[in-house]
């Protein structure tokens, strides 16, 4: 088995005196969904900052890959709205040739958009163009930080699908944050549940049925474990072997 592409080893943070992460044990394969779920102040974007190197560490290690290549989506861009810049030109600091630039905005869905204002772009526009300056690192390691934060079912249904064409094209490993636990359970290999440390991780089905994640998120989750269970123990007549249906698809 090759080495993860990053891991880490009882990893703890803390900030004031007061623990945010605390005996953190984690490793992201190559090729798999791993999603952090937990509610807010649980230390998930901190946990993701240090993974990638942007913050470092009170306690334990943290080891990457060598040459590990990371393409990393925010929550949000902060954008000057007194200076103008264009998709192109945003794409262009990720580095790359113009034909690169326009395959990447083409594969992430809004071709032709190189010309727009950032500014300009509806959420879900802004969110592939940030997918899209990702991909151009040829990311081994795909982080997205609550990605699809702000868009609407439909949307965050179409993003996570194509994510998971993304992993498969790229074989790269994900790494992400969700609020979307509906959509998590369906694109997820593994669910990590974290609330300061690790309360619990493994399969979406696992991690679903486990009480420390009832604690966390109420028994109204139930439903998107039905729904996963749905998606995944049946199969379908239409579609590739292997092909997945989504919650949101009948909305989408």
């Amino acid at each position: 088995m090759s080495a993860p592409l990053v891991s880490a080893k009882g990893l703890g943070v803390t900030r004031g005196g007061h623990p945010v992460l605390r005996g953190v044990d984690i490793a992201i394969e190559a090729g798999e969904i791993v999603t952090i779920v937990g509610p807010n102040g649980s230390g998930k974007s901190t946990l993701l900052r240090l993974l990638i190197g942007a913050e470092r560490a009170s306690a334990g290690e943290v080891r990457r890959a060598p040459g590990l290549r990371i393409g990393y989506v925010p929550q949000r861009l902060a954008i000057d709205h007194t200076m103008p810049l264009t998709v192109a030109r945003f794409l262009g600091l990720a580095g790359g040739g113009r034909e690169e630039r326009e395959h990447a905005l083409q594969r992430v869905g809004i071709a032709g958009l190189g010309g727009r204002q950032m500014i300009d772009l509806s959420g879900g526009q802004l969110q592939r163009a940030l997918l899209a300056h990702a991909l151009l690192h040829r990311p081994q390691l795909l982080v997205l930080d609550e990605a699809a934060q702000g868009l609407d079912q439909p949307g965050v249904a179409r993003f996570y699908r194509l994510i998971e064409e993304l992993r498969t094209e790229l074989g790269c490993g994900v790494l992400m944050v969700s609020h979307d636990l509906h959509v998590v359970m369906s694109a997820s290999d593994r669910v990590i549940c974290l609330n300061g440390h690790v309360c619990c991780e493994g399969t979406p089905t696992v991690v679903s049925a486990a009480p420390e994640y009832r604690a966390l998120f109420g028994f109204g989750t139930e439903g998107a474990l039905a729904l996963y269970r749905h998606e995944h123990d049946h199969a379908h007549a239409e579609g590739a072997p292997g092909h997945h249906h989504h919650p949101a698809d009948a909305e989408a």
